[in-house]
Order: C-alpha cells, then sequence, then structure tokens
C-alpha cells in the first residue's frame, strides 16, 4: 500500500494523489495519440467512436452517476448538439464556433427543461425525461427547413486553419480531434467535481435532507447538473453526426439513451472512468458478438446471424449481472481487486460485503 506523506495542505485538493499518477496519465495519453501509427483505419475508426460513446458517458454520469437523476431520454442531447452544429456549419460558421455553439445550445436545452422536470424523482423524473425525448423527436420532423426532416442532414467537412479534419478523408486527423475533445472535458470534469460545485453534486445525491440543511439549493443544483450534462452530450453528439457522416433522427433512438445508460451503469456510477470503461465495452461488445457468430457457426453449423434481438438480450443479460453481483461496475470490481492485493494476505472473504446503511436524516423516508 502505497503511503503519501503531504507536507502542505494543497495536496488535499491537488487533481493528483501522487506523481506516479500523473505519469500513468501522460503514459496514457501518449498511446492513444500515437495509435494512428500503430493500428490500421478500421481499428482507428472503433477508436474514436469509444471516444465519442466515452464523451457521451461522461455526460449521463453527471446527471445519473453524481446527481443521482436516472434519464431515459439523453439521446435527446445527442441529436440537438448534432443538428445544432451542422446546421450552424451550414449558416458558414467555421467548426471552432459552431461545436462549442452546439454544446452550449444543448446544455441551455437542457436546464430549460430541467426546472420543471427535476422537482420530481425516481420513475416519474425518468417518464419525464422519456417524454423530453419524444419532443425533441417531434421538433426535428417538424423543423425541416433546419433538420432536413425525414431526410435527414450531411455532417460538412471539418477543417480548421486549412487542415482537413473529415473522418473519411483524414481520419487521423478526426482521431486526434476526438482524442483532444474528450481529454478536455475529462480534465474539466475531475476540476468540477473536487470543486464546491461538485460537491454540492454529491450532497444532493447522497442525501436530499442534509442538503438542505447545509444551504444547498436542490432544485438549482439539479437544473445545473442536468445542462452541464446536456451540454457535454451535445458536444458528443455533435462529434457523432461528423463521425457518421449522414444522419437524421432515427440515429438517435431510444436505444441510444439505453446504451447511455448501459455505459455508466456496467462502467462504474460515480466514477469518471467509468464512463471509459463503459464506453469500450459497449462499442466492443458488438464486435465481440460478431466474432462469436461467426466461430460458431464454423465450428458447429449454426447460424446465429438469423436470431433477432441477440445483441439486445447479450446486453440485457450484462447489465442484469452486473445490477445482481457488481452494482459499482467494472471501475468498482477493479478498485476492490486493487485493494484486496494491497492488503493481502490480511484480505478476508466477506471484505467486500454490501451492508444496508442509511443516514438517520434519511429515515423518515
Amino acid at each position: 500500500m502505497r503511503v503519501v506523506f503531504k507536507t502542505s495542505y494543497d495536496r488535499d485538493i491537488d487533481l493528483h494523489e501522487h506523481g506516479r499518477s500523473r505519469a500513468k496519465i501522460a503514459v496514457l495519453l501518449a498511446v492513444m495519440a500515437a495509435l494512428p501509427f500503430l493500428v490500421g483505419d478500421y481499428y482507428l475508426a472503433e477508436a474514436a467512436n469509444t471516444l465519442i460513446w466515452a464523451l457521451a458517458g461522461m455526460g449521463l454520469m453527471v446527471a445519473v452517476g453524481h446527481t443521482g437523476q436516472v434519464s431515459l431520454g439523453h439521446a435527446a442531447f445527442l441529436a440537438v448538439g448534432a443538428y445544432a452544429d451542422t446546421a450552424l456549419m451550414n449558416l458558414g460558421l467555421p467548426f471552432l464556433l459552431s461545436f462549442p455553439l452546439a454544446g452550449l445550445i444543448a446544455g441551455l436545452f437542457g436546464a430549460l427543461l430541467a426546472v420543471p422536470a427535476v422537482r420530481m424523482s425516481g420513475i416519474y423524473l425518468a417518464i419525464a425525461t422519456l417524454a423530453m425525448f419524444v419532443i425533441v423527436e417531434e421538433l426535428v420532423i417538424l423543423l425541416e427547413p433546419i433538420t432536413g426532416g425525414v431526410g435527414g442532414l450531411m455532417a460538412p467537412s471539418i477543417g480548421i486553419f486549412g487542415i482537413s479534419f473529415d473522418r473519411y478523408a483524414a481520419l487521423p486527423n478526426f482521431y486526434w480531434l476526438c482524442l483532444a475533445v474528450t481529454a478536455l472535458v475529462t480534465w474539466g470534469y475531475a476540476n468540477l467535481m473536487r470543486s464546491p460545485t461538485g460537491r454540492s453534486f454529491l450532497a444532493v445525491r447522497d442525501s436530499e435532507i442534509s442538503a438542505r440543511a447545509l444551504g444547498i439549493n436542490v432544485t438549482r443544483t439539479r437544473s445545473l447538473a442536468f445542462g452541464l450534462s446536456s451540454g457535454v452530450t451535445g458536444l458528443a453528439g455533435a462529434l457523432m453526426g461528423h463521425y457518421i457522416g449522414f444522419f437524421n433522427y432515427e440515429l438517435f433512438s431510444i436505444f441510444i439513451s439505453i446504451n447511455l445508460l448501459l455505459v455508466v451503469t456496467i462502467g462504474g456510477l460515480g466514477f469518471i472512468q467509468g464512463a471509459f470503461l463503459g464506453a469500450i465495452l459497449i462499442t466492443a461488445m458488438p464486435q465481440f458478438i460478431a466474432i462469436l457468430r461467426d466461430n460458431v457457426n464454423a465450428a458447429t453449423g449454426i447460424d446465429l446471424w438469423g436470431i433477432p434481438g441477440l445483441d439486445t438480450l447479450v446486453f440485457s443479460l450484462i447489465l442484469i449481472g452486473f445490477i445482481i453481483y457488481e452494482p459499482a461496475g467494472l471501475y468498482g470490481r477493479w478498485l476492490k481487486m486493487r485493494f484486496w492485493l494491497e492488503v493481502f494476505p490480511l484480505a478476508r472473504r466477506d471484505m467486500f460485503r454490501r451492508q444496508k446503511t442509511y443516514l438517520k436524516t434519511e429515515r423518515m423516508r
């Protein structure tokens, strides 16, 4: 077990616990930046897709993982970000302006809708976000001059200072763009969670009654969190629109919202790292199922391609398994394994047994 000797109070609020943590992040970024020189275009495109899903997962994590707001309609903000970015670029704005404006529009739209919605909780909030998704879907069809209606839109090519970042013509540049955006959002997210605002998010999530007793405006805090969540998800939607190239409202279906919930739930609720682990799983699982189908077909002659809904069934079984056996997700399992190795051979079998605990302020519920 590593013991950090602190010589100043600044170490308590440092983003990294020790120098080794900074070195690990630097090495990871270096490897990710060098990925275009190490793999082919297919795997590079999959890596870019994983980064986009991780960005969207971080957006949903703000609402679900850190403020406890259940959302079944976050695909709506992916759609708002994609359509806003494409519409602004079609009006002549450069990507460096249209991209942050798309995130801002999605954030303001989410904060506006959150004012009445966040007064609900539990299943009622989930139903409200689902209704919000349906409203956005109808708005996309009604605003045909801007959104293209049912026909959809073609995302313009990205050009920054004369350099092409097109997903097909310059895939390595597009990958580096996704990596830079994801790294900046991750850095900002990590700093937000150690600020007073981020701590108020956690207070509202853990105990609303205690948060009110501390003087925290729960409604305003939830609205702010939902707005930030919508804005980050809108940025992911803008990148997703450029990644797909051509899209319409059918791309941002309810299944995308469910997959986003899978990302944060399986990856690890309440952990930024969980968004990345969940994104890796959600993008790698279809490839794994395709390889498994081919191997089973070659070995036994059984054609699994004819079974409808197999991907959804596998995802559902994985989600149920994590909810039952590992609610903390992949990153929670990694933390348990690391702690077990640190305290070995003093580890006990029931060291991580789940206990039913609650605060005194929650007993009246």
